[in-house]
Parts: structure tokens; C-alpha cells; sequence
């Protein structure tokens, strides 16, 4: 079955004018996301008028970060002729009900994930490869896009995210590259404020130094646990295993890095609870046989391997390519997009909805070279 590619939306100019553009492009996905979240929360006692409440509440806590952020959602909602409220609820869903449901609400939005990166000594072409499998609620193979986000103040941005979000995974054309994916522990949304996910990985991406991205991550207050991996083209990557109060940083191994959905650093397991095992189980083997893939071949990985090693589906659908299934919950998830990256080169390939469909589409993005060659000086 052939899924039709996620659209490319180009955005130029001011915060406002590139919100506009985005909403205008993409106005029916970013409504069927909204339905889909809305709609699940009801369910749960979460009705419209909390959900108002909850998202004009976020609003300084967005401003106190990047008022742009606000702006440019307050833009993608005139283009798209939607609530804004449904526009902070594209960005950060879980967190605007968390104060009224606390644990409850992050429960009902787990999604998945395996991700892998490999450094210049594994590749067979000396370059950063990075990629994950994004597995989450099956309709989003419908509802998500790829922004290409021109800027005057910083790097340009290649990500794909959800129509609505500001920024899930992608690359930055300083050679930044970032994919994430679910972490759970005992210390989620107990606290008073913190910082959506989804503005902290647009503001990883907007950074034009591998130091920039790990301080917005380590220096950002956040409500809900949270996994993010960073790479530069210049030959550096790491792993980043966030809980709401504290950030644990793991290195690759002889040039491979490989995540799934379970704390994997020494010191996070030693201080924190796993509370999201029982929810992705195939989590402890999903990073086993990506890294069992890639290992053999360490020093002539392509991206070629990638796909084949997010294609695997030991496990089937518990694997690390899920075809659509009900959730624990009632949900039916997948594995809704495969992202591959060379992200010195300005290189995204996504494919909606792999375990059903292996057509790739190819999004591309100007790598500033001087910015490349200054931030690996």
C-alpha cells in the first residue's frame, strides 16, 4: 500500500508570516491532529473549555522561553482557520492537561521510538548518519509534514513534525541533527512549570553550535521525561536521557548509538524509576537489533543499513517496525514515519508508515558551510 508523501511547507519571513504560511499550506492535517488529540482527551473528562484554559495558561511559560514560539502558533492558527488553542495542543499535548491529571495524562499519550546514530569512524564515508523509526498514533502518517524554515537569525531547518508543530526531528543546515523519542519515570509531572518538548527541540535545532543544543537541553525546566539524540556534522553526537529535573548524557560506543524507549545510562537507572516498560516492552530488544544490525558493519555504514535495521521486524508488530495495532489503551499505533539523515549534507528522507509502504521521499536544505567549518573549529 502506497501512503502519499508528507508535504514540504516552506516558510519565510517574520515568526507571524511563517506561522501563516505553515497553517495555510497544511490547514486539513493540522484539523485532523487537533480532532484526533481533542477527541482522545475527551474521552478521558479533558473537554474543549479546560483545554482553552489549559493552553492560554501555557502562554507565559512559552513567551518566558521564546515569545516567538507563541507568536508563530498564533500564526499557523489564523492561516489554518483554527482555535489557537488547538495549535498549543499540536505542541504540547500532554502538558497542557498535566496539572489537572498529573501522571494520568502523560499515560494516555505514550508514544515510541527507536533512533541511531553513527559517527564519521563508522561510516563508509566519513560522515555523521542519524535516523530513527517514530512510532506513535497511526493517523499521524496523515497529518504530518516537513517544514523547511528559512531564518535571518540563525540556521536554516529541515524538520518533520506533526502539521501544527513547530519542530520534531530533523537537521539544521550548521549540521545539527536531532530525533527523539518517549522516556517515563517516577519524577513526571509532579512539578509546577515546565518547558513542552516540542519548543525545546525547535530551539536544539535553532542552535548553530553542538554546545548551544546541549545547554537549551540541560538548562530548560521540563514537566515529563524525554530522550534526545544530537549529532553534528563535524563528528560529534550524544544521547540525552531527560527526566524533569535532571539530565543524563550518554557517549556512543566505538562510533554507534543506539536508543529505544528505557533509560539506558548508568546513573539514570540508579536514580530513577522506569515507569514506561510496561508500555513498550519490546523496548529492551528494539535497541538490541538495531545495534546488533549496524555493529558488524561498523566503519561502512551507509544509510542503507539504517533502513534495513529499522526495518526489522523481529516481534511483529511488537517491533522495531510496527504495522498499526491496538494499544494497550485502545489505540491503534505503528511505526508512522522512518526519518534517515546526513545531516552535514542538508539530507532527510521520510517514509510514512514503513512496515506497510517503503516509498522514501527526499527533502533537501542548503548546508551553510562556513557555519559547518566554524562549529567544528
Amino acid at each position: 500500500m502506497d501512503y502519499v508523501p508528507f508535504p514540504l511547507v516552506e516558510l519565510t519571513g517574520g515568526p507571524r508570516e511563517r506561522g501563516r504560511q505553515h497553517g495555510q499550506a497544511v490547514p486539513d492535517r493540522i484539523k485532523r491532529g487537533i480532532a484526533m488529540y481533542s477527541e482522545s482527551l475527551l474521552k478521558n473528562g479533558v473537554d474543549w473549555k479546560h483545554l482553552e484554559q489549559r493552553a492560554n495558561a501555557m502562554v507565559p511559560l512559552v513567551e518566558k522561553f521564546d515569545p516567538i514560539y507563541v507568536e508563530e502558533m498564533r500564526g499557523i492558527a489564523d492561516g489554518a482557520g483554527v482555535p489557537f488553542a488547538g495549535v498549543m495542543l499540536m505542541n504540547a499535548r500532554t502538558e497542557m492537561v498535566a496539572a489537572a491529571r498529573k501522571q494520568q495524562a502523560h499515560q494516555h499519550f505514550p508514544d515510541g521510538c527507536t533512533a541511531a546514530f553513527a559517527l564519521p569512524e563508522a561510516s563508509a564515508d566519513g560522515v555523521v548518519l542519524h535516523g530513527q523509526n517514530w512510532d506513535w498514533r497511526a493517523e499521524c502518517a496523515e497529518s504530518g509534514v516537513v517544514l523547511r524554515i528559512r531564518r535571518d537569525d540563525g540556521p536554516d531547518i529541515l524538520t518533520f513534525t506533526e502539521a501544527g508543530g513547530l519542530a520534531r526531528s530533523g537537521l539544521n543546515s550548521a549540521g545539527i541533527g536531532l530525533t527523539a523519542n518517549a522516556l517515563e519515570c517516577d519524577r513526571d509531572y509532579q512539578r509546577g512549570q515546565g518547558v513542552p518538548l516540542p519548543f525545546i527541540r525547535r530551539k536544539v535545532l535553532e542552535s548553530a553550535y553542538l554546545a548551544e543544543a546541549v545547554r537549551t537541553i540541560f538548562a530548560t525546566p521540563k514537566l515529563g521525561s524525554n530522550h534526545m539524540a544530537v549529532s553534528h556534522c563535524g563528528g560529534e553526537a550524544f544521547g540525552f536521557e531527560c527526566a524533569p529535573d535532571e539530565t543524563f548524557w550518554v557517549a556512543p560506543e566505538h562510533g554507534i548509538y543506539v536508543h529505544a524507549n528505557h533509560w539506558i545510562a548508568d546513573a539514570a537507572r540508579a536514580r530513577v524509576k522506569d515507569t514506561g516498560i510496561q508500555e513498550t516492552p519490546c523496548s529492551i530488544y528494539r535497541d538490541k537489533r538495531v545495534r546488533d544490525h549496524l555493529t558488524p558493519k561498523r566503519g561502512a555504514l551507509t544509510l542503507e543499513d539504517f533502513r534495513s535495521a529499522f526495518f526489522d521486524d523481529y516481534g511483529s508488530p511488537w517491533s522495531v517496525c510496527r504495522p498499526p495495532r491496538l494499544n494497550n489503551r485502545g489505540n491503534l499505533v505503528a511505526t508512522s514515519a522512518m526519518i534517515l539523515m546526513r545531516p552535514g549534507e542538508g539530507h532527510l528522507e521520510v517514509c510514512p508508515m514503513p512496515a506497510l509502504n517503503k516509498h522514501f521521499t527526499t527533502y533537501t536544505l542548503t548546508p551553510d558551510q562556513v557555519a559547518q567549518k566554524q562549529a567544528a573549529e
